[in-house]
């Protein structure tokens, strides 16, 4: 539904706008901002049973492509997500495990295709680092302390790139990243094995130098 919702936001804006010709060509830096939808998609096995709740995060996304060939382009990602974060139905009954935030900062390969075309769509495979910080646990509650453990993982992505004239373009974007991560309760007295592999939906604008 998001990504229908995008892609029409796209399509009524470009319908307005007067382009002109543009160009991907090697040698070109790209630079986009996007407002992201971060949507985890998560499970865990936790020692005391029951199921992880990872809300949903609304962030800005900036990411730098350089292309190596008119096709061909390295995409570095860079953003910040906090979440509330949650186990329900366990042996304690529904855990508040307070809030913490992710720095996932993604390599991807990527594909161009068309890239001398007003509307350029690409693809892109690559690797994902997640780091977790600022972990605060509710106070008054059974959990006195948590730690998350970084995490390497898969990348994929899609996107188009709509040019608005030579320079300015706007973009739509989904990632899927794949997130493990091993979590320590109360200096272990509780651990859970956690997949966030969360859907990236991203809207935004861009600029080529």
């Amino acid at each position: 539904m998001l990504k229908k919702t995008l892609l029409s936001a796209t399509a009524i804006i470009v319908a307005a706008l007067p382009f002109a010709a543009s160009a991907k060509e090697a040698g070109d830096l790209l630079v986009r901002a996007r407002a992201i939808y971060v949507a985890p998609d998560e499970s865990a096995d936790i020692s005391i049973g029951g199921k992880p709740a990872i809300d949903n995060s609304v962030m800005p996304e900036l990411d730098f492509s350089y292309f190596f060939t008119d096709n061909i382009a390295v995409e570095l990602i860079l953003a910040v997500t906090p979440h509330d974060v949650a186990a329900k139905g366990t042996a304690l009954g529904d855990v508040d495990l307070g809030d913490v935030t992710l720095l996932p900062p993604t390599l991807t390969l990527q594909y161009h295709f068309m890239p001398k075309e007003k509307m350029s769509p690409y693809v892109g495979v690559g690797v994902n680092y997640t780091k977790f910080f600022d972990a605060d646990v509710p106070s008054g509650g059974i959990v006195t302390d948590i730690d998350y453990d970084s995490s390497f993982g898969l990348a994929l992505q899609a996107g188009i790139d709509y040019a608005i004239n030579d320079r300015w373009l706007i973009n739509v974007d989904v990632k899927k990243i794949w997130i493990n991560t091993d979590v320590s309760i109360n200096a272990g007295a509780v651990t859970a094995d956690v997949d966030i592999d969360p859907w990236i939906f991203g809207f935004g604008v861009g600029y080529r130098f």
